[in-house]
């Protein structure tokens, strides 16, 4: 083997790959090749999947929905050119940090709702106005925008949320105060419930 096929097989570090990715999301971002941008976050509710467009944040997905299937869909949905870049990621990484620490009650991140549509976004662009620590029933929320008897549309807006916590259907209940169901699962709505009602 000559040096070059040497260096090519041998087993790079990662400090290595680091900076090769590094350069790699430079380089595209340069050339007008970074649609989407991705990273992942540590939180109390598991792994959190933050996916950006130049718009803003696009996707919050917990591990359970399949980072690696949001991404396939991102890919199909908005654009094939997704790469990991943490940067475009970090503020909204600190916002979440801040919220799970308790010390965030609401989120200043330009978001990109390129993934809902029709009455789904008309519903998610509205639970922002329930106020941290507070909870809304469905109904409350079909009566909210205006369309009192759609609260199964409203169930199915929350449940196909892209970007739960941060659009909080986390505050949607059943009328009955039963948590009802939820993206993360329903130990994951407990806790950020939780989360907020310990404030």
């Amino acid at each position: 083997m000559n040096d070059i096929t040497e260096s090519l097989s041998a087993p790079a570090d990662s400090a290595t790959l680091d900076r090769l990715r590094a350069r790699l999301t430079a380089h595209a971002a340069a050339d007008g090749l970074l649609d989407i941008a991705y990273t992942t976050v540590d939180s109390p509710v598991g792994v959190l999947l933050l996916a950006a467009t130049e718009k803003g944040l696009v996707r919050v997905a917990y591990a359970r929905e399949d980072h690696d299937a949001v991404l396939e869909s991102l890919a199909h949905k908005v654009s094939p050119r997704i790469l990991r870049a943490p940067r475009r990621l970090d503020l909204a990484a600190r916002e979440l940090d801040e919220y799970f620490a308790g010390r965030r009650t609401a989120f200043d991140l330009q978001l990109d709702h390129a993934l809902s549509h029709g009455f789904r976004q008309l519903v998610q662009s509205r639970l922002p106005e329930i106020g941290y620590g507070s909870t809304l029933s469905y109904k409350q929320v079909a009566e909210l925008v205006g369309n009192p008897a759609a609260v199964r549309a409203v169930g199915t807006a929350c449940a196909t949320n892209p970007l739960p916590v941060v659009v909080p259907c986390h505050r949607v209940i059943k009328t009955d105060g039963g948590i009802g169901q939820y993206v993360g699962g329903v130990e994951a709505k407990a806790a950020l419930l939780e989360l907020e009602s310990a404030a």
